[in-house]
């Protein structure tokens, strides 16, 4: 193992090597930044580049694209509210509203040093559970799923800070909307009004380009400036070095955020959007001051982007283990390994442990270097937020449209993220939480898929879901999220004034 580790460094620390991870990490970040596209798009077009080549060459470039696309959909998310990839979306909840207090700069800085740190996490937790990946990816079933599922719909209530009936209503809407199309445990069609499109469902990359890119950038069209609203007459970026501070100084989030991002990547099915909700959802419940979330508070992006790159650690294992993607981008992946003769399963640890090695090592050197770049270019990104919106406008709709359009060359994807644009400013107009819509139709598929596995696992017996540990213990904390709350603001009221004449 260790003589694989020193040949696999050995290839990557070259010139050929640097130059296919720093191809590899430029792109990534290029694809992260545009709305729509992200990392199984670019692993998809990058494919015919690697004909030919070496394995480890295209193992390179590709670790480089996987290692840099999450850190790069942040900063279109921090600096416009619009998610790179999908699972940037739950860095807009904390990242934007900093961008607009002028904190762009500091936000930019944090998500660099979380994503970087995030990242090797993950690696790190990859070239550990390989031993044992297999017990690993077992340990969890449908009713961990549901599990889960369930903890990130009750962190609405946390996340919608006074507004909490509000939050439950959005809350619904988006489990609603999650229903929509086919459905797997029954084989019917649901809710579609007779729309052929909508019997796959509710696309995920145009409802969320919509609700976040198309309703601010009609905001922000209504409202006119920019999106910093301080203002300043000279933009003063100054901020960059106190959000990698803001990391070091948080490095409990971190690593809480990148363990969850790890396990959650681990399990095939679930993705990186789920592991940033729910890493997010759990900063919301440790911290000292859960109001402070979706109005500026640093920890609501470190969370969710330690979690988005260590995800990609967690997703190799069942990829590499057992051949089975543990997400879209690994589907495509999987591709290249084939296409390069490299077949995934316990032999290719055996046969191949250098080409792994040597992704391990791409994947952990491209989250740096797509971090130092972030860094780099943070102050003059952040200037973006000074732009009057009558040139900023234009330009991010038709990049968020482009973006939604070549993900399946669908015009029914640009109408429907305009459809979701227009509700998103209906919702923001009459003081309706985004994120109880959005957490609603992320984990709701996931909630009754997982559901209605579950009760074929136990023949239809409800008992399923209490016999197991892992299962009870997430309800246990389901439930406390819901309960707690609800208990300290009744103890917290002040009796009435007895009247003592």
């Amino acid at each position: 193992m260790f003589e694989s580790l020193i040949d696999a460094a050995g290839l990557l620390f070259t010139l050929n090597g640097g130059m296919w991870l720093a191809l590899g990490a430029i792109i990534g970040l290029l694809f992260g930044v545009i709305p729509g596209l992200g990392g199984t798009t670019a692993i998809a077009l990058m494919i015919p580049f690697t004909f030919g080549r070496e394995p480890y060459e295209a193992i390179t470039l590709m670790g480089g694209v996987m290692g840099a696309v999450p850190f790069g959909g942040s900063v279109s998310a921090i600096l416009l509210n619009t998610p790179g990839t999908a699972p940037n979306t739950a860095t807009c909840f904390d990242g934007y509203p900093l961008a607009q207090q002028g904190k762009a700069g500091m936000a930019i800085g944090a998500a660099a040093t979380a994503s970087s740190l995030g990242g090797l996490i993950g690696v790190v937790f990859l070239a550990a559970m390989i031993p044992v990946a297999k017990q690993i990816v077992l340990l969890i079933g449908p009713p961990e799923f549901f599990a889960l599922a369930l903890l990130g719909i009750a962190g609405i209530a946390l996340s919608t800070g006074g507004n909490l009936l509000r939050g439950l209503i959005c809350g619904a809407a988006g489990l609603g909307l999650a229903f929509v199309g086919y459905d797997g445990v029954s084989g019917g069609v649901r809710f579609t009004g007779g729309i052929g499109y909508l019997w796959d469902g509710v696309p995920l990359v145009p409802a969320l380009t919509g609700i976040f890119a198309i309703t601010e950038m009609i905001n922000l069209t209504v409202k006119g400036g920019t999106v910093f609203g301080g203002g300043q007459a000279t933009p003063k970026i100054s901020r960059v070095s106190d959000g990698v501070k803001s990391v070091l100084r948080q490095y409990p989030v971190v690593l809480q955020g990148s363990l969850i991002g790890a396990v959650v990547g681990a399990v095939p099915g679930i993705g990186g959007t789920v592991a940033s909700f729910l890493s997010y959802t759990s900063a919301v419940l440790v911290s000292k001051h859960p109001e402070s979330f979706g109005k500026g508070d640093i920890a609501g992006v470190i969370a969710p982007e330690s979690a988005n790159n260590a995800k990609e650690g967690g997703a190799l294992i069942p990829t590499l283990a057992f051949g089975i993607p543990g997400s879209a981008e690994m589907a495509v992946f999987l591709g290249v390994l084939v296409l390069h003769g490299l077949e995934p399963g316990p032999l290719m640890l055996v046969e191949n442990e250098g080409v792994v090695f040597s992704l391990i090592l791409a994947l952990a050197v491209a989250c740096v270097i797509a971090s130092l770049i972030g860094l780099a270019v943070a102050r003059w990104a952040a200037l973006l937020t000074r732009v009057d919106v009558h040139l900023l406008v234009p330009t991010v709709v038709s990049v968020a449209f482009i973006g939604v359009y070549a993900l399946r060359s669908s015009i029914e994807d640009v109408v429907m993220a305009l459809i979701f644009g227009i509700l998103g400013y209906l919702m923001v107009r009459f003081d309706y939480p985004r994120i109880s819509l959005v957490i609603g139709l992320v984990l709701g598929e996931i909630a009754e898929v997982s559901f209605h596995q579950s009760l074929m696992m136990s023949e239809g017996s409800w008992t399923i879901f209490f016999t197991r540990s892992i299962t009870l213990g997430l309800l246990v904390t389901t439930l406390a999220i819901l309960v707690v709350p609800a208990i300290g603001a009744f103890a917290s009221r002040k009796p009435p004034e007895e009247d003592r004449s």
